[in-house]
C-alpha cells in the first residue's frame, strides 16, 4: 500500500480523482459516458489547465489507474483487517487487550483515508500539487498504522518480558530504540523531499552541486521555514540523517554482537545492518538518477524494509524464547487462542 502510493505520487497521478466517494467510488467508470464525464472534472482542476494541458483521454486513464488502485488497494485492507476480526471478537478468540489494540489500529487506518483525502484536496486549489505537509502526515501515518501492525502480530508470535532482560541488555534497547526514532524521522523527512521534489535538485553525491553545505540553505525568510520548504535544506535534512545513521547502525551492530542475548536477536541485528546497506545505496542511486519512478519506488520500499528491521529488533531485545511458535504453543491445536490470550 505504501509502495503504491510512491508509485502514485512519482506518476504525478494524485489529482486525477478529484472526489472522495468512499462507497461509491470503489466502482471505476465502466461506460464511455463515464470516462467522459470523469475526464470532464479532471478538466476543471489547475493540475489540467496548468500542466496537462491537452492532455487525451487515454493519456488521463493512465495517471487515474494509479490513483484508483491506492484507493481500491486501501478499501480492500480495510475490509480484510475488519471483518476477521470481528469474527474472531464473536468468536472469543482475541483477548480485551488485544482487541482494543487492533480496534485502535483501524480507526487511525480510517483516519488515514481521511488524511489521503485532505492531502488530495490541497493539491485541487491554485497551486496543482500537494501540500508538503500533508503528504508527510500521510506518510507517517502509514508508518505509524504498518508498526502497530507488526508490533502487535509480533506480540501475539513472541511476547515480551515482563521485565527487561537485564542490565546488561536495557541500554542495548535503548540504543535500538533511539535508532528506530532516527530511522522514523528519517522517512518523514523523505516525505519532504518528495513534497516540495527536492529530489529532481542536488543529484550529485556526496558533495551538493560541489558543497557539504549548499549556499541556498537559509535563502527562506523567516528562517524556520526553511526547514520544510526549502528543497536545498530538505534535502541536506535527508542526507544528514542518513550519515548519522551511517554512523550509527555499525555501531549498534557491533555492540550487540555480545549483549543481544538470543539467536533470533542477533539475526534480526543483521538484518538491520544489511536493510540500511541497501537502503542508502538505493537512496545514492535514486538521487544521481534525478528520481525515476522504479527507483524512487523501491527507495520507498527499502524505508519500508529498514524501519521493520528495527522494530523486530527492538521486539527481539525484550522477548524472550528461541522459537515463538513453539514457545507459544501456535503449532497446537486451538493454539491461535492461546497465542491470542
Amino acid at each position: 500500500m505504501v509502495v503504491l502510493g510512491g508509485v502514485t505520487r512519482l506518476t504525478h497521478s494524485g489529482l486525477s480523482i478529484v472526489e472522495w466517494q468512499p462507497v461509491a467510488g470503489a466502482l471505476p467508470p465502466l461506460s464511455d459516458e463515464a470516462w467522459e464525464q470523469t475526464f470532464r472534472k479532471y478538466q476543471q482542476t489547475p493540475e489540467y489547465r496548468k500542466v496537462n494541458a491537452g492532455m487525451t483521454l487515454e493519456a488521463f486513464k493512465g495517471i487515474f489507474w494509479w490513483e484508483y488502485a491506492h484507493r481500491l488497494l486501501g478499501r480492500a485492507i480495510g475490509a480484510v483487517y475488519l471483518l476477521p476480526f470481528l469474527y474472531f471478537l464473536w468468536r472469543r478468540q482475541v483477548n480485551p487487550a488485544l482487541a482494543w489494540r487492533i480496534a485502535a489500529i483501524f480507526v487511525v487506518g480510517a483516519l488515514q483515508g481521511a488524511m489521503g483525502w485532505y492531502m488530495v484536496k490541497s493539491g485541487l486549489a491554485d497551486d496543482p500539487r500537494v501540500s508538503p505537509y500533508r503528504l508527510t502526515a500521510h506518510l507517517g501515518l502509514a508508518l505509524v498504522i504498518y508498526g502497530a501492525t507488526l508490533w502487535a502480530a509480533m506480540d501475539v508470535l513472541a511476547p515480551r518480558r515482563a521485565r527487561d532482560a537485564g542490565r546488561t541488555r536495557r541500554p542495548l534497547w535503548l540504543f535500538s530504540v533511539f535508532v528506530t526514532a532516527l530511522i522514523f524521522l528519517m522517512a518523514l523527512s523523505g516525505g519532504l523531499v518528495a513534497g516540495n521534489h527536492a529530489g529532481l535538485v542536488y543529484n550529485t553525491f556526496p558533495l551538493m552541486n560541489g558543497h557539504w553545505l549548499p549556499p541556498e540553505i537559509m535563502a527562506l525568510e523567516p528562517w524556520y521555514s526553511n526547514l520544510f520548504a526549502n528543497m536545498a535544506t530538505v534535502q541536506f535534512d535527508h542526507r544528514l540523517l542518513a550519515w548519522l545513521l551511517a554512523l550509527l547502525v555499525p555501531w549498534f551492530w557491533a555492540r550487540s554482537a555480545p549483549a543481544s542475548g538470543s539467536r533470533s536477536a542477533r539475526l534480526a541485528c543483521h538484518a538491520l545492518l544489511a536493510a540500511l546497506v541497501l537502503q542508502l545505496s538505493l537512496g545514492i542511486a535514486t538521487l544521481l538518477h534525478a528520481v525515476p519512478v522504479i527507483l524512487g519506488a523501491a527507495h520507498q520500499a527499502g524505508a519500508l524494509l529498514l524501519f521493520t528491521a528495527a522494530l523486530v529488533v527492538n521486539h527481539r531485545l525484550l522477548s524472550s524464547g528461541e522459537h515463538p511458535f513453539a514457545q507459544r504453543g501456535i503449532l497446537r491445536a486451538g493454539g491461535w487462542e492461546s497465542a491470542s490470550g
